[in-house]
Parts: C-alpha cells; structure tokens; sequence
C-alpha cells in the first residue's frame, strides 16, 4: 500500500514509530506492507519518492528538504499537489483541527478524493462539518473515506458503533470524549483548585496555551457531531449544540457532589434529536464515573444489548497512530481478494 502523509505533527509521527516498529510483524501477520511514498509539511516543506522513504529516516531527519533531496526525493511540490497526484493508494490527513472551516484539511481530502484516493483522516474538522459531502464524493469515486482517529484516538468508538453494533438500534451515545477535562475534574477532586489544575495540564500538554477548544466543550463537541452524523445521519452545527465547558465549577461543586455520591464529568451526548456538552454529575455507580485522568469513555444505549460502555484512550501520539493503523488496514482488508 502506497500512503502520502499530510502533516507531520504528533499523530503522523507516531504513525511512523508504529511502522518503525512493527513493520516487519505487520507484513507477517496481515500481509501489510505499507510504504510512504509522499509527505506534506507546512513548514518543513513537501517530498515525493515513489519507490518509498523509510520511516525511520522521516522520524530522524533535522532537514527533512534538504535531506530528503540528497535522497533523491522530489521537492517542489504542495499539500493539495500531493494529495491529488502523488503515486499514492491512500492519503492519510491529519494537520491541525479547525472546526470553524475545516481547512486547509478540506481541501485536501477534496483532492485526494478527485485524484482516486482512498482517505483516512485523524483531523475532525472535515468529518465534523463536511461528512455528508465526502461521504457521496468517496462513494462516487469508488474509494474508501475511514476517520477512526477522530473521536477517542485509537480506541475503536467508531467502529463499534457503526459496525459491531450493526443490527441494534442506537438510541443515544453518551459519554466522555475530552481527556483534558477530564483529568482536571480528576484533580480537581483532589482538592486542587481549578486555576491550579489548568496550569498543571498546560506544563504537562494536555491542555494548550489557549486551552478554550478543551474546557469550553467545543473539543467534545466537534467529535460529539461526528458521533451524530454516523450513528443518526443527525447534521449537526456547534451554534446547534448546546455546548459548556467546566470553567465554572468550583471545589464546592465537585465536593457537593462528593458528598451526594456523585462525581462531576464533562459529558458530550448525542440522540438522533440532536447533541449536547456539559457538566453532569453523574452516580459513582455508573461506568462513566470510574473513568478518571486523560481516559475516555462512551455509551451506546442500544435496543438488544443494553448499554454497552468502551473505555480506552483518547488521545497520544502512538493511540491516535494506531487509529490510522486500524483505518490503513481495514481498506487492505478491503481490498484483498475473497
């Protein structure tokens, strides 16, 4: 399988540690045999090699123009050029989120998609406000459009969802989709005072500089419209979504609901009338209350099962990795012969 990369941030790194470390284990066990022959950078600058560039190498490179075109790579080229052009089966994007406009992203899964290419993306932005327009361009070109990164990384919510759960009707998806909050209300509850904790999440990166998108709910709420749009076919806008985030709890609240039993989380839910994000206090006794630090978790209420509850990681380098891992190789599977 040919894969251009757009964006070389965290996720596509790790990515490649992935492909790095498994690679050999990966084409023993599932005959994968993945080969980046393209790479898009905003700032570092644009490679082409058709016979493939070893991930190690991209992960090691200081000069990633410069050495790429000692290599023998070609340079000159752009995001949108690759994405379209390059010799590549699939584009796999995932530069920055922006769930104002959903570009530059946008343009770029366009691109791939007129150039035959199946997409995977780890970047919410264009699921979350052009599912419906993608959706029917991959399906008029005859490729495949996977996204399983965009809501709790790695941990299969999406998948679940729309295919293991195939046959139940999905009355709601409820649950916890930002680790960031969720690690200050965890702290929080250890009597740390919310200012403190949003300091402590900043020095150790799970919250930005500007750390609005995480505890103002609009994080939550970009996947939260995914989640719509799958399980419901629900075309939801945030200035739809009832959306806040936690910056008014105080230590008072969190110890009110202590003393109640209960525990505070940020919860995104979605039901086919549509979604919204907000601190619930939620009974120690439900799955969703065990759920502590960066972990996330979701909810399906289903008609024939109950509630099934998923709890892993959602979000990390290798975690969000491995959730384009999974989409590279569902569209292998996919393609192998019966």
């Amino acid at each position: 399988m040919n894969i251009a990369l757009i964006g070389l941030g965290a996720v596509n790194r790790g990515f490649l540690e992935i492909l790095r470390d498994k690679g050999e284990s990966l084409k023993a066990q599932y005959g994968f045999a993945p080969r980046i022959v393209a790479i898009a950078t905003r700032t570092r600058g644009c490679l082409v090699a058709p016979d493939g560039m070893d991930p190690a190498w991209l992960l090691a490179a200081q000069d990633l123009r410069s050495e790429g075109a000692a290599r023998g790579c070609e340079t000159g080229w752009d995001a949108l050029r690759i994405a379209r052009s390059a010799p590549a089966d699939v584009v796999v994007e995932a530069t920055p989120t922006d769930l104002t406009s959903a570009q530059p992203a946008l343009d770029h899964c366009r691109a791939a998609i007129a150039g035959g290419k199946h997409l995977v993306l780890a970047n919410k932005g264009p699921i979350a406000l052009a599912y419906d327009e993608l959706r029917r361009a991959a399906a008029q070109a005859g490729v495949l459009l996977r996204f399983e990164a965009t809501v709790m990384a790695g941990t299969p919510s999406l998948r679940l969802g729309m295919q293991a759960l195939a046959g139940c009707a999905i009355r709601s998806a409820r649950g916890i989709l930002n680790g960031t909050t969720n690690y200050m209300l965890t702290q929080m509850e250890n009597g740390v005072s919310y200012d403190a904790v949003l300091a402590e999440a900043q020095r150790l990166g799970y919250a930005e500089a500007d750390p609005t998108a995480d505890v103002d709910g609009w994080d939550a709420a970009g996947k939260a419209i995914i989640l719509a749009a799958v399980l419901f076919n629900v075309r939801l806008t945030l200035d739809q979504m009832q959306v806040t985030g936690i910056r008014a709890l105080t230590l008072q609240d969190i110890e009110s609901a202590r003393a109640a039993g209960e525990r505070w989380k940020l919860i995104a839910e979605v039901t086919p009338e549509g979604g919204k994000v907000a601190p619930v206090r939620i009974a120690l006794s439900h799955p969703l209350a065990g759920v502590a630090g960066t972990t996330n978790a979701v909810t399906f209420n289903t008609d024939l099962m109950g509630d099934i509850t998923l709890i892993g990681a959602g979000a990390g380098r290798l975690q969000t990795g491995f959730g384009i891992l999974s989409d590279l190789l569902d569209i292998h599977h996919s393609r192998m012969p019966i």
